[in-house]
């Protein structure tokens, strides 16, 4: 499918395909929305200099990568990151992305670019905060139990792909989380909220990113 560049409210780009009328981030802000979502409400909930592991449903663009390797430097953390990507995007649009700059980090340009050219199915060394592993699967078929603390769930939106957003997939979910563990995401319908439920979680209605009223954060055994 075709791919546009675009350049949300806030001023960083984002990808946005036509044919499904899908943006891969926040029109109002991809980084205010990566931010909000899954830093102020995902990793603020974890101890700085702590070991952390963290499950991405939707790599993407790898801006959620990017920003919690920076915010892993900065509080000490170790993160073991594993991104699930069923359909990468071109390395020649990576390039055109505007993330570095207006996280204000310009010296992060070959980490990010290294993110997106490392093998799939390795565990990479990005930096002494940060090891990825990029994965190229469908979100079905992932087969974790106990291994994650934190899971971004950044998959497309319930209107374009209601399939990633059930009762099933929010199981795999629950399976792969410890105790303990976290899951947040920017969506909060109601249908959503009770497949987690179904599924075993502890729900939370949250205070959404800019331009969304409300966001959800989903709980194992807390």
């Amino acid at each position: 499918m075709k791919h546009e560049i675009i350049i949300t409210q806030d001023g960083s780009s984002s990808i946005y395909i036509p044919e499904l009328d899908e943006t891969y981030h926040s029109k109002f802000g991809a980084i205010q929305e990566a931010k909000h979502v899954f830093i102020k409400n995902g990793l603020d909930l974890f101890e700085n200099g702590s070991e952390i592991s963290i499950l991405e449903i939707g790599f993407g663009t790898g801006l959620n990568a990017l920003i919690t390797m920076l915010e892993a430097e900065k509080r000490n953390l170790k993160v073991n990151y594993v991104g699930v990507e069923a359909y990468p995007i071109a390395l020649e649009e990576i390039s055109q992305l505007n993330y570095v700059e207006q996280l204000e980090s310009p010296e992060k340009q070959v980490d990010f670019e290294k993110m997106h050219a490392v093998n799939w199915e390795e565990e990479i060394v990005i930096n002494s905060n940060f090891i990825l592993t990029k994965r190229k699967q469908s979100f079905v078929d992932i087969t974790d139990e106990n291994i994650f603390d934190l899971i971004y769930f950044d998959a497309f939106g319930f209107t374009v792909q209601p399939e990633l957003w059930n009762e099933a997939i929010f199981e795999i979910m629950y399976k792969s989380l410890k105790n303990r563990g976290v899951l947040t995401t920017y969506a909060c319908r109601t249908s959503i909220k009770k497949a987690m439920q179904q599924a075993g979680f502890q729900t939370l209605k949250l205070p959404g990113a800019p331009g969304k009223r409300e966001m959800l954060r989903a709980l194992k055994n807390w």
